[in-house]
């Protein structure tokens, strides 16, 4: 009989503070239930960061095992009934790095009926064809391990994790609402403007955001009424038509507000213009000694196209050295996509953590809004008819937490960009 494969990664089970908590408990012990029900030989591969050892700075070694264990009983117990009807294999990521270089993980895992491999790559036959299975960060140089299976040789991305993320949990709970926890569902290079966001919707005094908020949204009409003052200042043109126009005057009381909230916000606007523009040299300076020391490379992530090219020459050049595998198949960017080429599959299995996506405001100059999204999936790799299936499914996720009205306002009618869309079903 064929063996059916199921492919998952990207869990990151726990953390410090509110990260140990789990948004999908339900959803992946009804995945778990269903594969239990199977009648068929068949292999769940988890590939790569299940855990988020990197995020779980309280305690060290196999003990953080246990320590997710208590707070996600109901997964674990799953598993472990599952595992008694297929077989489950784990592999290692660089958030789970620990896993390669603590033996005590392999009996702990175990006892839930899950197979530790600690291989950078796996290997699964089916249809007289091969499967290659990585998680990918031996291709990522700031997630990589300059000596793999040494608890010493973390990479970059661990202290930056450590000292970013996990720190970010500790604290969350001191904010207005316990948004700071889902740093880690937000892209690396889109961090500082996450920031200001939830800094302006859940943060600021709420007098003093409605007080920037006319000033925000009249930026244009002010960057107008700003270069029409200036035309008229050097004779060019000496009316502005913001100002001096009679429909203001005829709204009587209300015109004369807009007329004070305009000249008001002028003056606010040049003076940020004026003190901009010796910072931003300041900050060209900054930027240029920070890469001359090579430091500022830390504080970058390569875009999402770049870094799906990056897996894509690196599945190319893994086929092209082994002719016989039909799939390639990865993690790691939390980027879930199919892509065919020449008969064979790239896979990126994506992540079951909530996704983060900005969304820009309808009116002025406002910080956009990040939205809460889900893409639950798993990839479902099967032999029928002498063909190799490929066939992908998402587990619909309700979501529980809702947007402010005011950022519901700000964007209506307007929602984040559609994920890539992956054929339900894909014939090799």
């Amino acid at each position: 009989m064929q063996k059916e494969f199921y492919f998952v990664s990207d869990l990151h089970l726990g953390g410090d503070g509110s990260l140990m908590t789990c948004d999908f408990t339900n959803e992946f012990v009804g995945f778990l239930q269903k594969l239990a029900r199977k009648d068929k030989e068949t292999e769940l591969i988890i590939a790569g960061d299940t855990f988020g050892f990197w995020e779980l700075t309280t305690i060290e070694g196999a003990a953080q095992f246990d320590e997710i264990v208590r707070f996600h009983t109901e997964i674990f117990e799953q598993l472990k009934l599952t595992g008694e009807r297929i077989q489950i294999t784990m592999m290692v990521g660089n958030h789970d790095y620990d896993l390669a270089c603590y033996p005590e993980f392999v009996e702990k895992l175990a006892a839930y009926n899950i197979a530790l491999d600690t291989s950078l790559h796996l290997i699964r036959e089916i249809n007289n064809r091969k499967i290659w299975i990585e998680h990918g960060q031996q291709i990522d140089p700031y997630n990589a391990a300059t000596e793999y299976g040494n608890i010493n040789a973390q990479p970059p991305g661990y202290f930056i994790t450590k000292t970013l993320v996990s720190g970010a949990s500790k604290y969350s709970v001191f904010g207005a609402s316990d948004w700071l926890k889902d740093i880690r569902s937000v892209d690396v290079r889109q961090i500082p403007d996450w920031l200001v966001s939830n800094y302006f919707y859940n943060e600021m005094n709420i007098f003093l955001r409605w007080l920037l908020i006319p000033f925000l949204l009249l930026l244009t009409v002010t960057a107008i009424a700003l270069g029409a003052q200036f035309l008229k200042y050097v004779g060019v043109f000496d009316v502005n038509i913001l100002l001096d126009n009679p429909f203001v005057s005829w709204l009587g009381l209300f015109g004369n507000i807009v007329s004070w909230i305009i000249t008001a916000s002028m003056l606010v606007w040049f003076f940020v213009f004026a003190v901009s523009v010796p910072l931003y040299f300041i900050y060209r300076d900054i930027r240029r000694t920070l890469f001359r020391m090579q430091l500022f490379p830390l504080f970058k992530s390569a875009p999402t196209d770049e870094a799906t090219n990056i897996y894509l020459n690196r599945a190319r050049a893994v086929f092209a050295e082994n002719p016989e595998i039909c799939a390639y198949i990865f993690g790691h960017t939390h980027d879930a996509f199919l892509i065919e080429e020449n008969g064979r599959a790239i896979i990126n299995t994506g992540t079951w953590l909530k996704i983060l996506r900005r969304v820009s405001v309808r009116f002025g100059l406002l910080p956009g809004v990040y939205y809460p999204t889900f893409r639950l999936n798993y990839f479902k790799i099967y032999s029928e008819n002498e063909k190799v299936i490929i066939k992908y499914a998402e587990i619909p996720k309700r979501l529980k937490e809702k947007l402010t009205l005011l950022q519901r306002f700000l964007i209506i009618g307007r929602r984040p960009e559609t994920e890539k869309p992956i054929r339900g079903r894909t014939v090799l």
